[in-house]
């Protein structure tokens, strides 16, 4: 925890603007990185809103699952978007300024965001538990108002939550230089600026991510076992593998996610530094949402084949 400082002197002028480390020591590789984020961003979008639109038009993937991976694709694309715009700006303009409100707007967006997608990732679980261990009830216990239910619940948890601690946040008076150690404005970066003692607000920030991160990881991990047990009682092996892989493309997601979210929020602030921050932050903000569209296109059978029964009458309309 930090040690105590003293409150903001009369000296002191407060921030009304922050100033973005970003990738400053490579300075030489900024249209470079311009450029690969830029795809990166770019392709995102793009995969994610093909996900959207092949289970919008196929009636053979109007099923609970992918009502939830409509709502992971649309987060992943709001995601994406809530950090990557700005720091391509960022990469090619000088000074790498944000103002307080507008530092305070993308933590409020982003934070939200990543809470939604823990409690969606639980109820996509949730979903594959219930489909594999229950599969004679799935359609009674995951009809339409119940995904819709846990799909609304993560939403709103992420938006109550998040919210108030955004703002609690934002509440602590911030001097100084005011140079975020960061290509954006993420939660510890910007405590560290607060010219105040903050050693209280690192402990409820920690308790509360983890209450809120490692909840739904729990669910998930209780969901996999269940899962797992079941799948080894499946008396053949083409049918351990058949249940198993409606499971892998959720299972490689939430391993990225968790694996990277769990590094950044749950380790000490000793272990905390730009460098490993930034590295991490990049994993859950930009490479986690790229693979996303290709984890469930070419991993899943359904929307391969959604795709391509698309395209050929696509093609053969376009013959005729």
């Amino acid at each position: 925890m930090s040690v105590s400082e003293p409150g903001p002197s009369e000296n002191q002028s407060l921030c009304i603007t922050f100033t973005l480390v970003g990738f400053s020591s490579l300075e030489e590789f900024q249209s470079v990185l311009f450029v690969v984020f830029l795809v990166v961003y770019l392709f995102t979008v793009g995969g994610n809103l093909l996900i959207i639109g092949l289970i919008w038009v196929s009636p053979s993937l109007h099923s609970p699952m992918y009502f939830f991976l409509v709502n992971l694709s649309f987060l992943e694309m709001c995601y994406i978007t809530s950090v990557v715009p700005q720091m391509l700006v960022h990469l090619l303009v000088e000074p790498k300024t944000i103002s307080v409100r507008c530092c305070a707007a993308q933590m409020y967006v982003f934070t939200i965001l990543g809470l939604t997608e823990c409690c969606l990732l639980a109820a996509m679980a949730y979903d594959r538990f219930v489909a594999i261990c229950y599969p004679l009830h799935y359609t009674l216990q995951m009809g339409p108002r119940v995904r819709l239910n846990l799909a609304a619940a993560s939403w709103i948890t992420g938006v109550l939550v998040e919210s108030v601690q955004t703002t609690w946040i934002f509440t602590l008076p911030f001097c100084g230089p005011g140079t975020i150690q960061h290509f954006f404005c993420d939660i510890m970066p910007v405590v560290k600026l607060a010219c105040v003692d903050t050693s209280y607000n690192e402990i409820v920030l920690f308790a509360v991510s983890l209450i809120f991160i490692m909840s739904p990881c729990l669910l998930i991990l209780c969901s996999y076992v269940r899962i797992l047990v079941t799948i080894l009682r499946i008396p053949s092996a083409a049918g351990r593998r058949k249940a198993f892989s409606t499971c892998s493309s959720h299972i490689l997601v939430v391993s990225l996610f968790y694996g990277t979210a769990l590094f950044t929020y749950l380790q000490p602030k000793s272990a905390h530094t730009p460098d490993t921050d930034k590295a991490t932050a990049l994993m859950y903000t930009v490479v986690t949402p790229a693979l996303n569209p290709v984890i469930y296109t070419l991993r899943n059978k359904e929307v391969k084949e959604a795709f391509l029964r698309i395209t050929h009458k696509n093609l053969m309309r376009q013959m005729a």
